[in-house]
């Protein structure tokens, strides 16, 4: 009885259980909450070992299936210009929203002396030259061993390039490896997670012991502010772009309201994939161009995850007391532009690409522990407005195809 009660518990509830039990040992037992810090530590170099991989593999993937010119000719490169601009938006939303509800002040994360060491590291003054070069890698070992995340994204991006040029044979030989290395790196995410729970509950223990309870104030701000700038994506560039096409918004909203729950429910955009192309093609969305740009939306348009990205950045920097220069932003906004893409189907697969954004950054990494432990809460939002943007950009492309009729 007992045991099947356990086995019914999702993760998701393991996860608030062990909050509460977490806050719990920070307010009673302070000195036995410090010595937790260990088991989150554990967990988060877990986390970052599968980085590199993933996002190599990720990016590949993306390219060889989708930017072969010779395959993707005027939608595809339509689609391609659509995503890029919508989610560049959606990135300096996300940043606009923190720095307005600068949900990271006043937790103070403790300073050891990594933190710092990380602190020194990225104020260092650098010139125009230094960025650029920094952009290239010249060993992509080295690349990996620095969590340079922009070196590894360029890096994919040549090599995937490479493969979608490469004759049938080694192109298809490379494509399945890296289909294989993704899916390898996606089960690690998945068995990682499992000790979520215990991570999360450890470091709020640890983060309550030194911080007290106001910390949850943060936690809830920070909730608070990702809603809200994915509501503004929503009302200030959704809908003044079905507005400008002439999109049925209401119609469309009638018809993807069921995928549109499901992924909110489940924080998978691939468990809402069958449904929504499904309903796609009943608004009117011809077969042709819902087969493709859903698919190439899967990989390229995230709106909901790389608005959460560039908040989620931010917030580590605030809760460190970092204060980041204009240059270090924007380098932000771009490598994430970049390393958000290939990440829908994967439950919370972008908490990998947020470490692996602030490990490459030198921000401490210790706020996101605190992240963990309301990133379910985020990623059903973030993963529904995912849905919503790629509804709209489907028919949007359509649209401009004449392939949009009114059922």
């Amino acid at each position: 009885m007992i045991h099947q009660l356990f086995r019914n518990v999702s993760l998701t509830h393991w996860i608030f259980i062990s909050m509460g039990v977490g806050l719990l040992i920070g307010i009673f037992l302070p000195e036995f909450g410090i010595h937790l810090n260990l088991v989150s530590k554990i967990f988060l170099k877990l986390i970052k070992s599968i980085v590199a991989p993933l996002i190599f593999g990720t990016i590949v993937l993306g390219i060889a299936h989708h930017t072969n010119l010779k395959d993707l000719g005027k939608i595809g490169l339509k689609s391609f210009i659509y995503f890029e601009i919508v989610t560049t938006i959606a990135l300096f939303i996300g940043l606009a929203a923190i720095h307005i509800t600068q949900a990271g002040k006043g937790i103070n994360v403790p300073e050891t002396s990594e933190t710092k060491t990380e602190q020194i590291q990225i104020k260092q003054p650098q010139t125009f030259q230094d960025h650029m070069l920094n952009i290239f890698p010249e060993n992509i070992a080295k690349s990996i061993y620095e969590n340079n995340m922009l070196q590894i994204v360029v890096f994919s991006m040549l090599f995937g390039i490479g493969v979608s040029l490469s004759p049938e044979r080694a192109r298809r030989t490379i494509m399945e490896f890296s289909e294989s290395l993704t899916e390898v790196m996606f089960g690690m995410t998945r068995i990682i997670m499992y000790c979520a729970p215990i991570a999360v509950g450890s470091a709020l223990a640890y983060s309550v012991s030194h911080t007290g309870i106001g910390i949850l104030k943060n936690l809830f701000l920070l909730v608070f502010t990702l809603y809200f700038a994915l509501i503004a994506l929503i009302v200030l560039v959704f809908v003044p772009i079905a507005l400008y096409y002439k999109i049925n918004i209401k119609k469309l909203a009638q018809h993807i309201a069921e995928p549109v729950s499901i992924a909110f429910a489940t924080t998978s955009s691939d468990a809402a994939l069958p449904k929504l192309m499904i309903a796609l093609e009943k608004f009117g969305c011809s077969k042709k161009i819902t087969s493709f740009v859903v698919p190439m939306g899967y990989s390229f348009n995230l709106d909901g995850t790389t608005l959460y990205l560039s908040l989620a950045t931010i917030f580590i920097a605030q809760a460190s007391n970092i204060d980041l220069t204009l240059t270090q932003q924007i380098t932000i906004l771009l490598t994430l532009m970049l390393t958000s893409k290939g990440v829908a189907g994967v439950p919370r697969a972008s908490l990998v690409i947020l470490m692996g954004m602030a490990a490459s950054m030198n921000l401490p990494l210790a706020p996101i522990y605190l992240i963990l432990g309301v990133d379910e809460l985020m990623d059903m939002a973030r993963t529904a407005t995912n849905i919503i943007g790629n509804s709209l950009a489907t028919c949007v492309i359509a649209k401009t195809e004449n392939e949009l009729q009114d059922l």
